[in-house]
């Protein structure tokens, strides 16, 4: 039985793209209420809303179908990514929901129980109770987590707060759309696909306490609009755009030989029509293919000053943190370019 055979898309490779949802949301409006931080409307990873003086929930919910066709690892995969837009925002989890999509008679029971398995084992190592949750019968398995989390609202991480002075810190390689296409077509190496798996499996729980002890101007989590995309979301504040160096990138293994092959999620070019306008200058359609391949449970992409960008690094990797710098804020605000 193979997961992955029951479905289209896989992993945040389904997201509708960026384009659609700023069509979707453009004039959705809501009552200004007295205790909303963040909401839909600014595009942040997760919403904010104030309960009491330093104290506020963060709300997030996050579902797919399997990029991995071991139930128990998409389960632990899926929890991970759901529990990620959490951190981003410098919260912590508390509570969580199951979101399932089942077809029953296809796939049968276990496969369903080993999901659910491998989702509370990784929402156990955050520290974050499974309440419940809500199960449809489909044509495709679905998995996903609807999130609570606090934080001090006056304290909380946005996307789009980015100050001119500041390094970008990623916390994970790039590629798992890519590596997942080559394994749909029987292409991808041994390598490629223990580090892909292994990589979307970790929480960013551990990155996200190490980054809380530095001055983090701005943060995002890596997924469905590829780098390129969520880096966007950075430069939309209004000081500063976003510069990434292309030679500083982290890949997983074989993922430039996979592009190359013509191996591209359909969920990249999605991101590259909704978001390619941002892209200051030009850059090789190769590396194109790379900024924009949607992300399954991605690493956080931080801002924080350049005079604490090594120490940060140092401590994140102390942590056993993969992390690298890969670019920094500036040239105009709105814009993405890849030096």
């Amino acid at each position: 039985m193979k997961l992955t055979e029951h479905t289209r898309f896989s992993g945040c490779g389904a997201k509708l793209g960026p384009g659609v949802l700023d069509k979707a949301l453009c004039g959705l409006s809501q009552p200004a209420y007295p205790g909303l931080v963040a909401d839909f409307a600014g595009g942040e990873d997760a919403g904010v809303f104030r309960l009491a003086p330093g104290l506020a929930l963060v709300q997030t919910v996050d579902f797919f179908p399997p990029i991995v066709d071991d139930p128990r690892l998409f389960g632990r995969i899926a929890a991970a990514n759901a529990l990620s837009d959490v951190y981003a925002m410098g919260g912590r989890p508390v509570t969580a929901l199951a979101l399932v999509c089942h077809p029953l008679k296809a796939l049968g029971l276990e496969p369903l129980r080993a999901m659910l398995e491998g989702g509370l084992e990784a929402l156990v190592e955050a520290g974050c109770a499974l309440l419940g949750g809500h199960s449809v019968e489909d044509a495709e398995p679905k998995l996903g987590y609807a999130v609570t989390g606090l934080v001090d609202p006056d304290r909380a991480w946005r996307n789009n707060t980015l100050e001119p002075g500041c390094a970008l810190l990623l916390t994970k390689p790039l590629g798992t759309g890519l590596v997942n296409m080559a394994v749909r077509a029987g292409l991808a190496s041994p390598e490629a696909v223990e580090a892909s798996q292994a990589s979307m499996a970790t929480l960013n729980r551990a990155a996200a306490e190490v980054l809380a002890a530095f001055p983090v101007k701005a943060c995002t989590d890596v997924t469905g609009f590829g780098l390129a995309g969520h880096a966007a979301e950075m430069a939309a504040g209004p000081r500063c755009g976003v510069v990434l160096h292309a030679d500083a990138l982290p890949f997983l293994p074989g993922v430039a030989e996979y592009a190359a092959m013509g191996l591209v999620p359909e969920g990249t070019y999605r991101n590259r029509e909704g978001r390619g306008h941002v892209l200051a200058g030009t850059a090789p359609e190769g590396l194109l293919d790379l900024v924009f391949d949607p992300q399954t449970s991605g690493g956080l992409l931080a801002a924080v000053p350049e005079a604490a960008a090594g120490d940060a690094l140092a401590a994140l990797r102390a942590a056993g943190v993969t992390a690298w710098a890969v670019g920094e804020a500036g040239g105009e605000p709105g814009s993405v370019r890849l030096a």
